[in-house]
């Protein structure tokens, strides 16, 4: 494939605006499936937990051939959580598909990433999907486009972008809304027009840069990269330049190109192809493959620092060890290290106080991803309570703040602006249209550390909120923790829906009947501020006089279904959660009856 024929394109949105589906729709309709193939929805998402949650987690590559063009699409993560794969992905795109929501508009995500993208002077495609919603209004998010390009001081050449409108679930996309247009050309048209051909020569020194990791059964670690200069070819030796500065030589033992979602093998890859690259055991994100006479390392991704982190320590409770394979200080560091070398936004230190490990990443979402793999993998652990990551300049304490923006119908606002405001948030705009509100406040991220769980409580689950990291800014002083206290179990018992039946009216159950617990555990939330140990495994007591009413059936109120995130956001600074492959559990970590 001739260079000027190649086109490498990044797809950036919000979190569900329909990036992946579209992919999928531009896979479909370019012929690269047979009449009668099985092909999977959402095609790139190709995880458990991307499957389940209906969320682009890891950065994809595939391609597919329209007329005589191949163009390489990088579909990237939409939660600023993932934004480190984002920085490091734009790497390899030379222009980019902004999708946004015909309804919603720009999202914070979508400043986020369009960001990103501005930094890299990319020229952007503008696609408006979700055209054929019922409130679409293709017109007012077009000048909210507009508008959020003149606030990230886009150049003005990159102001006249181009606008194309679709509904990637029906597979349509059109130059006008009102077109009658009922395939997926104007995209793919778009594309190979305004996204400009890769630049470099084939005759300079190799240089292709590793901007993610890809795992083969077979072949074991590939690094994925767009060749800059020079040609690849396989079974020949290069230059690997590491992180650090050093250079080894080593062998390249197989390339892949993407068909596709698939990776189809071939000999050398020229300037231009994302490819995978296989060879190098321990290859990481960052290095630089170049020649081994005329080495030429290309630049380090600047990554943005992490704002959270957490304790991961060995479980020590007393059901440790019964349901997982991996439990000890050991395999937590090799699966850690493991996870640094492909996720770059991602810092693990060991605990000097104890044994285990403090991670810092993004945010809440970044790090409760990796300890569900982790649980999914066969692991064991604890962990603490999320803490940010303060700063000192000039003497000032600095905390990271985050641009919180909320959707909420009328009738809610006046509780939301009340939490919003004790947690030290300050609003920056306030719009009302058609019976719903949209808040934008300035807040620090302690104050957003288990508000979702109470913004849902307060909204009755109508709200949307979406958060996108802002700055460092002052200490905002004490911000008030958790009011109600819990409920403990007393000693180790499975529980009966008698004893449950009792304490219900106590406070709120986390679990059910017929449950193993131990002594420590939290079975449920007080009512009260203060924590109160119970006992779940109470029977009821037999005589032998039996009245009428005796027997009366338990009944049980249905139980509160804590989620791993909703744990991780609840907990307070003396307590635990414990995750094992079958079990997620709160405890406190030093308890005595």
């Amino acid at each position: 494939m001739t260079m000027k024929k190649i086109r490498n394109v990044a797809i950036i949105a919000h979190v569900d605006h329909g990036k992946t589906t579209l992919v999928d729709q531009l896979f479909e309709q370019s012929g690269m499936f047979r009449e009668n193939q099985q092909v999977a929805e959402r095609l790139m998402d190709s995880g458990d937990i991307e499957k389940e949650r209906g969320i682009t987690i890891t950065s994809k590559n595939g391609s597919y051939e329209y007329k005589d063009f191949l163009i390489n699409i990088i579909d990237t993560p939409g939660h600023a959580d993932f934004g480190g794969q984002v920085e490091r992905v734009l790497r390899m795109a030379d222009g980019c598909l902004l999708l946004v929501d015909a309804q919603e508009g720009p999202m914070p995500q979508t400043f986020f990433v369009l960001k990103k993208a501005l930094a890299n002077k990319l020229p952007v495609i503008v696609c408006i999907n979700k055209i054929d919603k019922p409130a679409s209004r293709c017109e007012w998010v077009v000048d909210q486009v507009f508008d959020l390009f003149v606030k990230l001081d886009a150049p003005d050449e990159l102001l006249d972008f181009p606008v194309v409108y679709a509904s990637a679930k029906s597979g349509y996309a059109r130059y006008q809304p009102d077109d009658d247009n009922m395939t997926m050309e104007p995209i793919s048209d778009m594309i190979t027009k305004h996204i400009p051909a890769p630049s470099g020569s084939a005759d300079a020194p190799l240089q292709m840069q590793v901007n993610t990791i890809d795992y083969s059964p077979y072949m074991g670690r590939l690094g994925i990269g767009k060749v800059v200069n020079g040609t690849l070819r396989t079974n020949t030796d290069i230059a690997v330049v590491r992180r650090d500065g050093s250079i080894n030589p080593i062998r390249i033992s197989k390339i892949f190109r993407f068909e596709c979602n698939e990776k189809v093998s071939v000999e050398e890859a020229g300037v231009g192809e994302v490819v995978a690259v296989a060879g190098m055991e321990d290859v990481t994100v960052g290095v630089t493959f170049t020649d081994l006479k005329d080495p030429r390392p290309l630049p380090l991704v600047e990554i943005d620092p992490p704002t959270i982190s957490m304790n991961f320590i060995p479980n020590d409770s007393p059901f440790a060890g019964l349901e997982g394979k991996f439990v000890t200080t050991r395999h937590i560091e090799e699966r850690l290290r493991r996870e640094m070398l492909s996720d770059v936004a991602l810092v693990a230190e060991p605990l000097t106080e104890s044994v285990g490990y403090r991670v810092s990443g993004r945010g809440e979402l970044h790090l409760s991803i990796l300890i569900e793999n982790m649980r999914r993998e066969g692991f064991e652990l604890q962990v603490t309570r999320p803490q940010v990551i303060f700063k000192e300049v000039d003497g000032q304490k600095l905390e990271p703040y985050e641009e919180l923006t909320v959707n909420v119908d009328e009738r809610y606002q006046g509780a939301v602006i009340e939490k919003l405001g004790k947690l030290k948030g300050q609003m920056l705009e306030m719009a009302s249209e058609n019976g719903m509100v949209k808040l934008i406040y300035k807040i620090p991220t302690r104050g957003l550390l288990g508000f979702r769980s109470q913004f849902m409580t307060d909204t009755k689950g109508m709200g949307i909120m979406n958060y996108v990291f802002a700055e460092y800014g002052p200490y905002a002083g004490d911000i008030g923790k958790r009011i109600n206290g819990v409920l403990l179990a007393k000693e180790k018992a499975t529980t009966v829906a008698y004893a449950l039946c009792n304490l219900q009216e106590r406070g709120k159950l986390f679990l059910g009947a017929g449950e193993d617990v131990y002594a420590g555990q939290i079975i449920g939330e007080n009512s009260r501020p203060a924590d109160m140990v119970v006992n779940p495994a109470k029977g009821k007591k037999l005589s032998n006089v039996r009245a009428s009413g005796t027997d009366e059936a338990v009944t049980l109120t249905p139980h509160i279904e804590m989620t791993l995130e909703d744990c991780i956001a609840y907990i307070d600074d003396d307590e635990l959660v414990e995750v094992t492959p079958k079990s997620i559990r709160l405890r406190k970590r030093k308890w005595k009856a």
